[in-house]
């Protein structure tokens, strides 16, 4: 199998980047897609050429890093899918593949596709966690959770933060990623202590960071490979207005 890559190549995140094309030869269907460029990395090696960088991590659709767009959609074409799950045999031979990282200024490109997405990690600081008291664990029923806010929370919970949600939106917008870190605690009865100040801290430093506003087009939600609803963002936008509403009564 053959494919003609077009992938963005930038040195540094002053530099001006650019495409370069990359003809890849005798490659298997059965290859997932971080493993072709594996494949070309170590062609470019063994000619002396500086190899592509691109994140990666546990590829096996669970930690996030895989942050590509491949012909103009986040993580590829194929539904609930992230790059490294994404497989050659969804391509036709000799097809062209362009490759770009993701395109959000909160998100500065690093190097060729990596970029810098520390931003989610300030925002998820600000409040995307449960105080607790050091100690022993609890009994697992002292506090008892209705079935539907369970299934609710894990909903939520499945986000793994890759930013596609971002790089999909036209706005650049984290409220998808923002109201999955919050709904997630929101629906726990452990969560709810914190509810009030955490919608509202997670939601101010999203804002820092440089993200756009939710014009609800739900591009996030077509490209999220963990296949996170849009419904979260309703009710974290609810949980805002309650928290606004209680401080002012």
């Amino acid at each position: 199998m053959r494919l003609i890559l077009r992938i963005w190549r930038q040195k540094n995140t002053k530099g001006r980047g650019g495409f370069v094309e990359y003809p890849v030869d005798d490659l298997s269907p059965n290859m997932s897609f971080l493993e072709m460029l594996d494949v070309l990395n170590e062609r470019l090696v063994q000619k002396g050429e500086e190899p592509i960088a691109f994140d990666h991590d546990c590829r096996e659709g669970i930690c996030g890093m895989c942050s590509l767009v491949i012909n103009g959609v986040a993580h590829g074409s194929e539904k609930a899918t992230t790059a490294c799950q994404l497989h050659l045999r969804h391509f036709k031979d000799g097809e062209y593949v362009t490759i770009e990282p993701w395109r959000a200024k909160p998100f500065p490109v690093i190097r060729d596709l990596v970029v810098d997405r520390s931003a989610f990690d300030r925002i998820l600081q600000a409040g995307g966690f449960v105080s607790v008291n050091t100690g022993s664990a609890a009994e697992a029923n002292t506090v008892l959770v209705p079935k539907r806010d369970a299934e609710k929370a894990m909903d939520a919970a499945a986000c793994i933060g890759c930013g596609a949600c971002v790089a999909a939106c036209k706005n650049a917008s984290a409220m998808l990623f923002v109201a999955a870190k919050v709904s997630h605690l929101a629906w726990l009865p452990q969560g709810q202590v914190e509810a009030k100040a955490r919608v509202k801290k997670m939601v101010a430093q999203m804002d820092r960071e440089g993200f756009g506003n939710c014009t609800n087009q739900y591009e996030c939600q077509a490209v999220c490979p963990k296949e996170i609803s849009v419904a979260f963002i309703a009710k974290m936008n609810r949980d805002y207005l309650r928290s606004g509403e209680e401080e002012g009564s």
